[in-house]
C-alpha cells in the first residue's frame, strides 16, 4: 500500500513539474477581420514591455505600420517589434530577402537584435514573377483573378507542398548545390511558363551576396524559441500576418492567403507546442475594411464608403491599393473568435467613426429572410447573404484627443460595450488614432 501511495505521490509531483516546468507563454497579435487592422500598432505597443518579437508566417505581402515619436515606419518582413533596441525579433516560414534588407527604414542597429529562421522558406524574385503570370492567367481563363498582392507568397508555398522549395539553411550550405536547385526551379517553372524570363546568374549573384549579409543573423529557430520559453523569465510576443478571414483553410476561399493566419500558424511556423500559447489578442477596425476581390456583405458602395476610404486613408502598404470599406461585422468577428479563442480585443479607428450621424453594425447573415447561424464557406453563398444590422447614433465629437475611457462620449461607450457584449470577448484597447499614444487601454 505504501508503494502504491509513494508511486501516486511520484506521479502527482511529476505532474506539478510538467505544470511549473512548461515555459514561458507566448502572448499573440491576430487580425480579425481581412487585415490591416493595426496589428503592428498593438505589437508595437506591447514590444516595449517585450524581450522577443515573432512573425510565424506569410512573408513581405503583409504591411505593417508603426507611428514611434511622428516617425511612421512600414514593415513588411521584419516584426514591429524591431523598434524596440532591448528586444530580440525572430522571423520564420517564407521570406524574402530583399524585403528583410529594404525593410531597414532609419532603424540602427537592426540586424543586432534580429534572427532568422535557418527553416525559413526563400521567396525568390522569379517567384513573384510567376505570381504575376498566374493572375493573368487567371483574368484570361476565369474572367477574374485573385487579386494577390504579386509578392510570390503562393509560388512560394505551393513549392513549400510539392517538396521543390528552397529554404535558409540551403543557402547557408554548399552554394554549389544550392545554385543547382535553383536553376532546376527556374526550368521547372519555364516550362509552365514559357513567357517566364530569369536572369539566373544576376539572381544567384544576389543571393549569395545576401547569403553572407545575413548569415550572422541565422539561427536553428525550433532551438531559439524552444529556449526562448524554457530559458529564464521572458515576455514573447508574436505578431501575426495578414488575418482570420485570409487564412487559407478558414478564410474566404479562394480569395485568400497561402499560410495559416489563425493562431494554428503560430505553433507550426514557430515550432512551439499549444500548451505554451498565453493570451491570444484579436485586432479588429470600428468598421471593415478588405482590400481586392471576393465578398463582402457589410460593404458600402456609396458615400459612408467613400467617406470611410477618405478619413480612414484606407490604402493598402504593400500594395498601394484602395481598401474597399463596409460596416463592422459582427458575425466575421464572432467566426474569427471560435477559430482563435480570443482572449481580449483591440478596436482600432473608432475616431474615423467621429463625423458619421448614424452608425450600423452587422449582426447577423440572411438567405430567404432566414438567419444563416453559421458562416457560409460556399463564396457564391456568402456574395447573396442579406445582412441584418442594428444601428447606433453617432456621437459626432472628435474622439482622436481621448486618452482613457471617461474621456470617450457616451454614444461611444455604448457602441464599444455593444460590440463586446455581441462577441463575447472583452475590449482591452481602443484606437482613437496613428500613434502609440493613441491606444486608451481599457484594463
Amino acid at each position: 500500500m505504501s508503494l502504491g501511495r509513494s508511486a501516486n505521490d511520484h506521479k502527482s509531483a511529476a505532474v506539478k513539474r510538467a505544470r511549473n516546468d512548461s515555459g514561458n507563454k507566448v502572448s499573440v497579435v491576430l487580425g480579425a477581420q481581412w487585415g490591416d487592422e493595426g496589428k503592428g500598432k498593438v505589437v508595437d505597443l506591447l514590444a516595449t514591455e517585450s524581450d522577443v518579437v515573432c512573425r510565424c508566417q506569410g512573408g513581405n505581402n503583409a504591411g505593417h505600420t508603426v507611428v514611434v515619436d511622428e516617425e511612421e515606419y512600414d514593415f513588411h518582413l521584419l516584426p514591429s517589434g524591431i523598434i524596440n533596441t532591448k528586444c530580440t525579433s525572430f522571423i520564420g516560414e517564407e521570406r524574402s530577402l530583399a524585403g528583410t534588407l529594404e525593410d531597414r527604414c532609419s532603424l540602427k542597429g537592426w540586424d543586432k537584435r534580429l534572427v532568422i529562421s535557418d527553416r525559413a522558406h526563400i521567396v525568390f524574385d522569379f517567384h513573384q514573377a510567376v505570381d504575376g503570370l498566374q493572375e493573368v492567367q487567371r483574368q484570361a481563363q476565369e474572367g477574374q483573378n485573385i487579386g494577390t498582392t504579386k509578392k510570390g507568397i503562393g509560388p512560394t508555398y505551393a513549392c513549400k507542398a510539392s517538396r521543390t522549395g528552397l529554404r535558409i539553411c540551403d543557402l547557408m550550405a554548399d552554394f554549389s548545390e544550392f545554385s543547382t536547385r535553383v536553376k532546376n526551379l527556374v526550368l521547372q517553372y519555364q516550362s509552365m511558363y514559357p513567357a517566364l524570363k530569369v536572369d539566373v546568374e544576376s539572381e544567384l549573384k544576389k543571393l549569395k551576396d545576401y547569403a553572407e549579409r545575413i548569415r550572422p543573423l541565422v539561427r536553428d529557430g525550433v532551438y531559439f524559441m524552444y529556449d526562448a520559453i524554457h530559458g529564464p523569465l521572458k515576455k514573447i510576443l508574436v505578431e501575426g500576418a495578414n488575418a482570420a478571414l485570409l487564412d487559407i483553410d478558414f478564410g474566404t476561399y479562394p480569395f485568400v492567403t497561402s499560410s495559416n493566419c489563425t493562431v494554428g500558424g503560430v505553433c507550426t511556423g514557430l515550432g512551439i507546442p499549444p500548451a505554451n500559447i498565453g493570451e491570444v489578442y484579436g485586432v479588429s477596425k470600428a468598421y471593415t475594411t478588405r482590400v481586392g476581390i471576393g465578398a463582402f456583405p457589410t460593404e458600402q458602395l456609396n458615400a459612408v464608403g467613400e467617406l470611410l476610404q477618405t478619413r480612414g486613408h484606407e490604402v493598402g502598404v504593400t500594395t498601394g491599393r484602395k481598401r474597399r470599406c463596409g460596416w463592422l461585422d459582427l458575425v466575421i468577428l464572432k467566426y474569427a473568435h471560435m477559430i482563435n479563442g480570443f482572449t481580449a480585443i483591440a478596436l482600432t479607428k473608432l475616431d474615423i467613426l467621429d463625423v458619421l450621424d448614424e452608425i450600423k453594425v452587422g449582426v447577423a447573415y440572411k438567405i430567404n429572410g432566414k438567419r444563416v447561424p453559421y458562416f457560409p464557406a460556399n463564396m457564391e453563398v456568402l456574395q447573396k447573404v442579406e445582412v441584418e444590422y442594428e444601428t447606433f447614433p453617432g456621437w459626432k465629437t472628435d474622439t482622436s484627443a481621448a486618452r482613457k475611457w471617461s474621456d470617450l462620449p457616451p454614444k461611444a461607450q455604448n457602441y464599444i460595450r455593444f460590440v463586446e457584449n455581441r462577441i463575447g470577448v472583452p475590449i482591452k484597447w481602443v484606437g482613437v488614432g496613428k500613434s502609440r499614444e493613441c491606444m486608451i487601454q481599457m484594463f
